[in-house]
C-alpha cells in the first residue's frame, strides 16, 4: 500500500500549482511515513530546486539543496539528507510530514517542533512559504486542537488528491 500511495502522489503534482522558479523542501520517509522519493523525482523536472531538512541540533532544522541521485548522509532524527557541503536554502514551499491533519489546516507532527521553529525563522526573515502537509488519507481526523504558535497548513497532499484547507 505504501509504495502504491507514494507513486500516486506524482499523479497529483499539477494540483500543487508549483512554478519553475520555486524552491521546494521535501522530506525522506522515516517510520511508516509516505515516501516522497517518486514525487521528488517528478518535482526535480518542474521546480528551481529541491531541498531536504537537516537536523542541526535538537532544536533546529535547516533545508539543504538536494540534487537527485546525489549521496545522502545521516542527518539526525532517523533521517537522511544532503551532506555538510550542500547549500542551505530557504524554501518557497514546505512539504511537511504529518502524523495527522484536519480540514482546518491543523497538523500533528512528531512533537519535536522542528517545523514550527523552521516556519517561525522563515517568517522572521520575511518569507511566507506555502505549507503543504503530505500524508495518507487515513491520517485525516475531525479536529486537532491548535495552540497560538501553530501555523495552519495551506494544503494537504495525499494519495487520492489535494485538500485545499479552510483557513
Amino acid at each position: 500500500m505504501r509504495d502504491a500511495a507514494s507513486r500516486q502522489l506524482v499523479e497529483h503534482v499539477d494540483a500543487l500549482a508549483l512554478t519553475s522558479d520555486q524552491t521546494v523542501a521535501a522530506f525522506l520517509p522515516i517510520r511508516s511515513e509516505i515516501d516522497l522519493r517518486p514525487l521528488v523525482q517528478a518535482l526535480a523536472e518542474r521546480v528551481k530546486r529541491i531541498c531536504l531538512p537537516v537536523v542541526l541540533d535538537r532544536q533546529t532544522i535547516v533545508f539543504k539543496e538536494y540534487l537527485p541521485g546525489s549521496d545522502l548522509v545521516d542527518t539526525g532524527f532517523g533521517t537522511s539528507g544532503p551532506g555538510e557541503k550542500a547549500q542551505v536554502v530557504d524554501p518557497d514551499v514546505l512539504l511537511m510530514p504529518l502524523a495527522a491533519f484536519d480540514g482546518f489546516g491543523n497538523r500533528l507532527g512528531y512533537g519535536a517542533g522542528h517545523y514550527d521553529r523552521a516556519i517561525a525563522r522563515l517568517h522572521q526573515k520575511g518569507y511566507q512559504p506555502k505549507l503543504v502537509g503530505v500524508a495518507f488519507d487515513c491520517q485525516r481526523v475531525a479536529v486537532i486542537p491548535a495552540d497560538a504558535h501553530d501555523v495552519p497548513l495551506h494544503t494537504v497532499l495525499t494519495e487520492t488528491g489535494v485538500y485545499e484547507l479552510a483557513q
